[in-house]
């Protein structure tokens, strides 16, 4: 078996596992400093773009293709080349097609998608002056594409909606909802469409905290809040997308009118992957590999998954003590530190609330 990824960055949480399932890798990357070229079997050098990748999997006879892309503007790129291999070539690409990402990369069309669906959604419009705004404040203010809390901003007033719109022609303007923030991944492929374990992200601010600045914690436990509601609208919405891969969907829980809110969906790899690894022992990288083997299916899933209770943590730096795992995997009673030096997260998940806080303390205090 040989499978094609492309993008080098999140190769360090998979590669481990094409070993175990011995798996031939070949790697495409644009950029010849970057990291983990040295974990893949094969590595090419490309230009950025589609292209070449698409040629590299022809040439090689490779099995499937694995775009491990984690920023949105590629993602239309790689959804034209999966309708090329997959229909002239019949090579499987494990990533969302040309209708998902449309309907997902730009806000506005995820808006009228959830209307489409009867899904709640904060209420919205689109501006290109404040004299339009046409709703009491505070208003969330977005562009209708950009990922990471890019260009987002609570306005308070008319004299920020102006300001905003100094930079910008146009604002989405949503209301802001004073809530939970919640996200959940679904894995999707060939019809099948599992949802896995709700995460809660703190709640909503005034500031616009980004949820990479907030303690996280898993599984999702809201006091009066059924959390299977999030997983049976998460499962709606990715079977009317009906598309492969991974899906992150963002909501908020409005306590004071006990209504949930869908804001948004990706459809890539994105930042709840390790604590929704760590509180269900689902790895959403691993499954898309499973997908390419044809071991995706919910027997599979529910042999694998497991109960943790779980939390990750902004730490900035960790000089502490690392385990000798597999790096980013888990065993038992255990933890991962990922991202970035300047900006790493730690997650940490245990058997018990009582054994996380021990060993949530003991990391901490040895960071």
């Amino acid at each position: 078996m040989k499978i094609l990824f492309i993008g080098s960055r999140l190769f360090d949480d998979v590669y481990y596992y094409l070993k175990e399932k011995k798996i031939t890798s070949i790697l495409t990357e644009s950029n010849e400093n970057a990291l983990n070229l040295d974990l893949a079997d094969e590595v090419f050098i490309v230009p950025r773009g589609m292209e070449a990748p698409k040629q590299i999997a022809i040439s090689q006879d490779v099995d499937a293709v694995i775009p491990l892309i984690g920023i949105d503007p590629p993602l239309l790129d790689v959804a034209i080349m999966k309708e090329e291999l997959e229909g002239e070539y019949g090579i499987p690409v494990i990533a969302s097609g040309v209708r998902a990402v449309r309907l997902t990369s730009n806000k506005l069309n995820t808006k009228e998608f959830f209307d489409d669906l009867e899904i709640n959604t904060p209420l919205y419009q689109l501006i290109n002056n404040s004299s339009q705004l046409k709703m009491d404040f505070p208003v969330v203010l977005k562009q209708e594409e950009g990922q990471g809390g890019k260009d987002i901003f609570v306005a308070q007033s008319i004299e920020d909606v102006d300001s905003y719109l100094e930079n910008f022609d146009k604002a989405l303007c949503e209301k802001f909802i004073e809530g939970s923030e919640i996200s959940i991944e679904v894995l999707g492929y060939n019809g099948i469409f599992i949802p896995l374990e709700p995460i809660y992200k703190g709640e909503t601010t005034l500031e616009g905290t980004h949820p990479l600045n907030k303690v996280k914690t898993g599984p999702l436990d809201i006091e009066g809040f059924d959390s299977s509601v999030v997983r049976e609208t998460a499962y709606m919405i990715a079977k009317e997308l009906n598309s492969d891969g991974i899906f992150e969907m963002d909501f908020i829980f409005d306590k004071i009118n006990n209504k949930l809110y869908a804001i948004e969906i990706n459809t890539r790899p994105n930042g709840t992957r390790y604590i929704t690894t760590a509180t269900s022992g689902i790895n959403s990288i691993h499954e898309l590999v499973n997908m390419a083997i044809g071991e995706f299916n919910e027997f599979n899933i529910n042999e694998k998954y497991e109960k943790y209770f779980s939390t990750e943590i902004p730490i900035g730096n960790y000089n502490g003590y690392l385990h000798s795992n597999p790096l980013k995997s888990f065993v038992n009673d255990n933890f991962v530190v990922h991202g970035p030096e300047g900006f790493k997260r730690i997650t940490i998940r245990s058997k018990s609330p009582q054994n996380l806080n021990k060993l949530t303390n003991k990391l901490l205090n040895n960071k």
